[in-house]
C-alpha cells in the first residue's frame, strides 16, 4: 500500500512541469510526427516500442547481479557492459513516447527517466571499477543501479498501467 501512495504521489511533482515541457517539446519539433517517430514509438509491433526494448538492459542488470552473487566477475561486468549499451535505445523510444505524454504523466515519465539516468551512471561507474578490479566497488555501485532501476520500473509500470501511457495508441478500430 505505502508503494502505491508513493506512485501516486509521484502524479504531483509538479516541480518537473518546466523543464519535462520543454523536453517535450523539443522532442517533438525534433521528430515532427515523422517515420521515425513512429517507428520509434512502436507503429510497427502495434503498442509502444519502449517496454519491449528495456528487457535487454533490464534482464542484462538483473542478471549481473545473480553472476555477482555467485562470484563470476566477468560475467557480471559483461552483463553490465550489454546493459549500457542497450540502454540508450530504449531511452530514445521512451523520449518519443515522452514527448506525447499529458501532464501528469509526464511528471512521472520525468522522475521515471530520471531515475533511469540515475541507474546507468552507477552501472558505468560500476563497469570502470570492475575494469580497474576494483570488485567490490563494482558490486556496490551495480546494487545501486539495480534499486535505481527497480524505482524507474516501478515508475514506469505506473505511467504504463494507471496512467495509461501509451495504451491502445496503434490500434486499429474502435477500442473498448
Amino acid at each position: 500500500m505505502m508503494l502505491n501512495r508513493l506512485l501516486r504521489a509521484s502524479e504531483s511533482v509538479d516541480r518537473v512541469d518546466g523543464p519535462s515541457e520543454k523536453l517535450a517539446h523539443r522532442v517533438r519539433r525534433v521528430l515532427k510526427n515523422s517515420p521515425v517517430d513512429r517507428m520509434l514509438r512502436g507503429s510497427w509491433i502495434g503498442h509502444p516500442a519502449h517496454p519491449l526494448l528495456v528487457t535487454v538492459p533490464i534482464g542484462a542488470w538483473v542478471c549481473s547481479a545473480v553472476f555477482d552473487a555467485l562470484r563470476q566477475r566477468d560475467a557480471a561486468r559483461h552483463l553490465i557492459a550489454i546493459g549500457a549499451l542497450t540502454a540508450p535505445l530504449a531511452a530514445i523510444t521512451g523520449l518519443a513516447e515522452f514527448s506525447r505524454l499529458s501532464t501528469v504523466q509526464r511528471r512521472v515519465g520525468a522522475l521515471h527517466l530520471s531515475s533511469n539516468v540515475v541507474a546507468q551512471a552507477c552501472y558505468l561507474i560500476s563497469h570502470r571499477c570492475r575494469t580497474r578490479n576494483a570488485n567490490g566497488a563494482g558490486t556496490l555501485w551495480g546494487l545501486a543501479g539495480l534499486a535505481a532501476v527497480a524505482a524507474g520500473g516501478a515508475l514506469g509500470g505506473h505511467l504504463s498501467y494507471a496512467l495509461g501511457a501509451g495504451v491502445h495508441e496503434w490500434q486499429e478500430g474502435p477500442q473498448p
